[in-house]
Parts: C-alpha cells; structure tokens; sequence
C-alpha cells in the first residue's frame, strides 16, 4: 500500500528519502506567491527542490528493488526490517538491516545505483565507479556497522556491513573493500549475488534466538521518521 502521499509505505524501503524530497518539494512552494512563481519557473528553490525530489525518489526505487531480492530470505529465517534509525547522536538511517536465522549475525545493508556505464572496481585498494572514487560510501557503512555492534552490545564479528550496487557492473560480481578502523572486510555486491552470498553465510537455524535478536534490533533501530 503507497503512503498517504503516493511515495512508498511508512517504513517501507527507500521512505524516509522519498518523503524528505516530497517535504522538501512542498515547502519550496509553501504561500500563494510560491506556487505562482514556480508555475512560472521564476522560484530558484522550487526547481532544486524538484531535483532533489527526483533523485530521493529515484534512491528509493533501488531500495525497494533491494527488498524484493531480500524478501524469500524471510522463508528461510531471516528477519529483514528497512529504513532503520541510528540512535542519536547519529542522524543517519540504515537502508536494510538483517538477523540471520542462527541468531547470531546481524547484516547491515546500504543500496547504490551507480552509473551503468562505468564498472566498480578495486583501484589501489578503493572501491571506484569508473574513474571516480566512491570509497567513502564504503567507509560509511562500515562505521554503520560498528555503530550498531556498539548499541546492540554484539561482540566483534556478528555485525556485517555490506554494499549492493545497482547499475554499475561490480567486478567479478563481488568485491572485498578494506576500511581504516574495521577489522573484516567490506563486501561490495552485484544484486545477482546478494541473495546467494546471504544465504551461503546463515549458519543453520535457531528461531528462537533469531526471533529475540529480532526483537532487540527493532527496539534499538527505531523505524525512520
């Protein structure tokens, strides 16, 4: 069911970023003098506003595309949860967040769609889309990940931060980023191999466990508003 809106469900994938843009795009146009001169293509702040709903919508396409590649995880035990809040001082949220069914793991998910011309690759030890660096969108979700092993009292290891890239074709389909500060590695995945990579990685079943860690991750990372 769309929000009340038209963008995605309250706590969908992808919609605290559609409704900031659609907030963001309202109140460039807020007042009657506004709205005429955005009609008129006079009102500076209505135009970026509409660039910015435009690509907040476009983000958010890919990561409801992302939870539909998760969603037959849910057969098999996992507990999957979108658009999750770091606790404050943090302001960021977290795109996808998973408890494997051993209970045991938790899998912290950001999603890009990148140029689809330009292949990602490793170049002297950074994750690049074509000549550009996009190293520190890995470096993020790696300082996500400690954040969350951190506030849910994990020990080190049973947190997993992991990058899916849309778009870009992800060389080898998988690459193993290393980030200054985390000890494990980085994986940055094509979508074909997310599902597969999950999966392999599970560690058998306790859904009693699973089901209380669940529980916990939601009680901590609150849904984004």
């Amino acid at each position: 069911m769309a929000g009340p809106d038209g963008g995605p469900p309250v706590n969908a994938a992808g919609g605290s970023a559609d409704r900031w843009g659609r907030e963001r795009q309202a109140a460039a146009r807020r007042g009657p003098w506004r709205r005429v001169l955005a009609w008129l293509g006079l009102n500076p702040a209505a135009r970026r506003a509409d660039a910015l709903a435009a690509r907040t919508a476009l983000g958010a396409q890919w990561e409801q595309r992302t939870a539909r590649l998760l969603a037959p995880l849910e057969a098999y035990g996992w507990h999957i949860l979108h658009d999750r809040r770091l606790p404050e001082p943090s302001r960021a949220n977290l795109d996808h967040v998973l408890v494997s069914p051993c209970g045991t793991a938790v899998i912290v998910l950001d999603t890009k769609r990148w140029h689809a011309g330009r292949p990602t690759t490793l170049i002297r030890g950074r994750v690049c889309c074509g000549g550009e660096d996009r190293h520190v969108q890995v470096e993020k979700v790696a300082s996500y990940a400690a954040r969350v092993q951190k506030v849910l009292g994990l020990p080190v290891g049973a947190v997993w931060p992991l990058l899916v890239v849309h778009g870009s074709s992800v060389a080898g389909l998988r690459l193993e980023a290393r980030v200054g500060g985390w000890a494990g590695p980085v994986w940055v995945l094509a979508p074909e191999l997310l599902v597969p990579t999950l999966a392999s990685a599970s560690g058998g079943r306790d859904p009693v466990l699973a089901a209380r860690l669940a529980v916990r991750v939601g009680e901590v990372l609150t849904p984004y508003r």
